[in-house]
């Protein structure tokens, strides 16, 4: 009996053994396949795949409607809360504010330069918008209308209103295109610029307007492919820099004074003064100097106002023959000192081109500034000395390297990445951030439905590096403001050869701009960069001074500080969402989008009322 037990036992056992593994294949296979995330079994799988989907965001709503958002109710704690300045600080900027500049003097337009408030003077509250404020009008309608409601400043429509600069009608202000010097308007004024300049073929693409006005000559020139860095002083021209941002056209708050120009050495294809009122045969022709320090090897200088044409205009402008003669010839021989050939004069015009290289140059200059300081110019002093050019191996060499026509040169090598000339940066590297960026913009497109429209006219990136961001979002639609931290790797000369525009800036100061003067600001790596350096809750107070209400933020950044970030922002009347890096969700670099809420000042005090 015993036998048969066991023989029976022994004739099961394999079936059984079957069975059971057969089972243990199939639920781990199951597992497996749920695991992946494909599976629907798995809500934790199924939440990270919805996490790294790379849709337009459904709680954050990037259209104008011009009303006030209430904040959304959240169980996280509360954070603090800032509150709305006074009605008078709408035009606040902090370092060319009125009172604090008339206490310095005013030779050399020193009280017009920069002058930041120390700490413990510091606003931190809320700019209000004026009320009634609208989005602008979009690209290209933008370029000659403005609200009225925006900009709510008539005195140039009473000071310049036979120069043809602005017009008020009814509740808009319209802008012909006229200016001091071009009463014919702008596109008559350029096409005469053009019969001598290369402006058509590429060939010129960054310009520079001292003295800008109401930036109409840089308003005209986007649509010729041209970016025009515009700047004017805040000063009894009101709002000058304020109408041209409101047109959607570049510029900041500046002067020439005793500081140097917030840009990089060889950095301006082209640059004007029309009627601009610099003296430019004062200090030992420093001024020029300046300008040539800027201009690119091959660039041109527009002169259009006084001296030129002075045995016409010399009874118009409360001047002598012999006064304005004798400075005419004194600019001429400034010219000739700093390598530059006179190519045209003809009525209110005349044309300077500076020569590509030193070697045929008549006279040589015996004030030198040092060259390797030539981009060092942040609060540096100007000097009136000559920025000298790189050497050259033949006289038709251009110094520094010679430029592609845009658009081909807003990807070509650099010059001064071809030549090794910033640390770190090389060709593959170059090459390597390019393909970098296409990927983030092309996912702020699928995260931002309007983004790359006329919705964000105005762009700003803080922290620029190589112009990566904005070579990938070039269109006529937006420009952007490169801006190259003075505590990061110097890129800006980068950014210039590729055909884009940018300034130096310090972030723990005031930026110069009048308040909601951008639609979409860009922070790439800020606030990693800036930890230790000034505070995070100043850097974000700024950033809402000069973005515009339902404007838009996109940080990029650790997980950690980005948390910080966020934290503050709940006090300032910003919607935000997070989420993870297009790679996905291991990858520690996080997005967040910000939207910053519709609210204007209530008149009569400071409380946090909005209307």
């Amino acid at each position: 009996m015993g036998s048969k037990h066991n023989s029976s036992g022994n004739r099961r056992s394999p079936v059984s053994i079957f069975i059971v593994l057969g089972l243990c294949c199939f639920f781990y296979l199951l597992g497996a396949w749920q695991k992946s995330g494909f599976g629907k079994g798995d809500s934790i799988a199924l939440e990270i795949t919805k996490r790294t989907d790379c849709n337009v965001f459904s709680s954050l709503d990037f259209e104008s409607h011009h009303n006030f958002v209430p904040t959304v109710n959240s169980s996280e704690p509360k954070a603090e809360m800032f509150e709305p300045c006074d009605v008078r600080y709408t035009d606040y900027t902090p370092c060319q504010e009125q009172e604090r500049a008339m206490t310095f003097p005013r030779e050399n337009m020193i009280y017009r330069e920069r002058h930041c408030p120390p700490e413990e003077e510091k606003l931190h509250c809320l700019i209000p918008a004026p009320k009634g404020y609208m989005t602008p009008f979009p690209w290209p309608k933008g370029r000659d209308y403005v609200h009225y409601a925006n900009v709510p400043h008539k005195s140039l429509t009473v000071e310049k209103a036979v120069q043809n600069w602005v017009q008020f009608q009814g509740n808009v202000f319209k802008f012909p295109g006229g200016g001091t010097m071009f009463p014919q308007g702008a596109d008559a004024y350029i096409d005469e610029l053009a019969s001598v300049i290369p402006i058509a073929d590429g060939s010129v693409r960054t310009a520079l307007d001292t003295g800008c006005g109401v930036a109409s000559w840089g308003a005209y020139l986007l649509t010729r492919n041209v970016l025009a860095m515009s700047f004017a002083p805040k000063d009894n021209h009101e709002a000058q820099v304020q109408f041209a941002l409101e047109r959607g056209v570049p510029a900041v708050i500046g002067v020439l004074g005793t500081i140097r120009l917030p840009y990089p050495s060889r950095a301006f294809d082209m640059a004007q003064c029309s009627r601009c009122l610099i003296p430019w045969t004062a200090n030992d022709g420093m001024y020029l100097m300046e300008v040539d320090r800027v201009l690119r090897p091959g660039g041109f200088w527009i002169l259009s106002g006084p001296p030129i044409n002075w045995n016409t205009y010399y009874k118009t402008w409360k001047r002598s023959k012999e006064e304005l003669k004798a400075e005419q010839s004194k600019i001429e021989e400034l010219a000739e000192l700093l390598c530059w050939e006179k190519k045209y004069e003809k009525g209110d015009i005349a044309i300077w081109r500076k020569k590509v290289n030193a070697e045929s140059c008549q006279r040589k200059p015996d004030r030198i500034c040092e060259s390797s300081k030539a981009d060092d110019v942040w609060y540096k002093k100007m000097d009136a000395c000559i920025t000298p050019l790189p050497e050259v191996a033949s006289a038709n060499e251009v110094a520094g390297g010679e430029l592609m026509k845009f658009p081909e040169r807003l990807f070509a090598i650099p010059p001064r990445v071809a030549k090794e000339l910033v640390p770190g940066v090389t060709v593959e590297s170059y090459q390597e951030d390019n393909k970098l960026w296409k990927k983030h913009v092309d996912a702020y497109k699928r995260i931002i439905r309007l983004f790359g429209t006329t919705r964000y006219r105005n762009v700003m990136d803080m922290n620029a590096g190589l112009g990566g961001f904005a070579a990938a979002l070039e269109s006529p639609r937006s420009w952007v403001m490169n801006v190259v931290p003075t505590i990061a790797q110097n890129t800006l000369g980068v950014i210039y050869e590729r055909g884009l525009i940018g300034i130096y800036h310090d972030w723990c100061e005031g930026f110069s701009t009048y308040p909601r003067t951008y639609d979409l600001i860009h922070a790439s790596g800020m606030f990693s960069l800036y930890q230790n350096t000034c505070e995070l809750e100043d850097i974000l107070l700024e950033m809402d001074r000069i973005l515009r209400p339902e404007g838009t933020v996109i940080f990029r950044d650790g997980v950690d500080i980005l948390n910080r970030v966020r934290k503050v922002t709940r006090g300032m009347r910003w919607e935000t969402k997070i989420m993870d890096h297009e790679d996905g969700p291991l990858v520690p670099e996080k997005i967040l989008i910000a939207v910053k809420q519709y609210w204007v000042g209530s008149s009569g005090n400071s409380t946090s009322a909005v209307e």
